[in-house]
């Protein structure tokens, strides 16, 4: 894989006003989800009073290594599971009751998403996402969570 356009790429660029807009709206997001008890139960990361994902990650290695040392097989599985925007704006109004204006915002964060990869001088072409989210962002997580949420509950 030589060729820049084959790499995915991880943090898109991000201008200061749009990272503060984002950490904005994902602290009136979670205190809607937290007052309006809409978080799933397994996702305790962004509950107050739980472990953080970081402390799951330690976790994790953690027993791993513990599992290792003790000569137990181990083994890890990782997703990278895609995020259809369409699917998470629908959740976002029939599950979480975000409509009207909120909504249009979320429609327009997700939209018109571009990205390219540059490594040393070569640089690929620009992609428009249909889906995904931004790694970066406060907001990602919590949107994912939301999203992925039927998964986790059964429902």
């Amino acid at each position: 894989m030589t060729s820049a356009s084959s790499y995915r790429p991880i943090i898109s660029n991000l201008s200061v006003l749009s990272k503060v807009l984002e950490r904005l709206v994902a602290r009136q997001l979670m205190e809607y989800l937290s007052l309006s008890d809409l978080l799933p139960p397994v996702q305790c990361g962004f509950r107050q009073g739980y472990y953080s994902t970081e402390t799951a990650v330690l976790r994790v290695l953690s027993d791993t290594l513990q599992a290792v040392h003790r000569g137990d097989l181990t083994a890890v599985v990782l997703l990278d599971l895609p995020v259809d925007h369409s699917i998470l704006l629908q959740r976002l109004e029939l599950t979480v009751d975000i409509g009207d204006t909120a909504l249009c915002w979320f429609q327009s964060y997700l939209s018109s998403r571009k990205q390219y990869v540059r490594h040393g001088p070569n640089k690929s072409s620009v992609t428009y996402l249909v889906c995904g989210m931004p790694q970066e962002s406060l907001l990602g997580p919590i949107l994912f969570v939301l999203y992925t949420a039927d998964l986790l509950t059964g429902k």
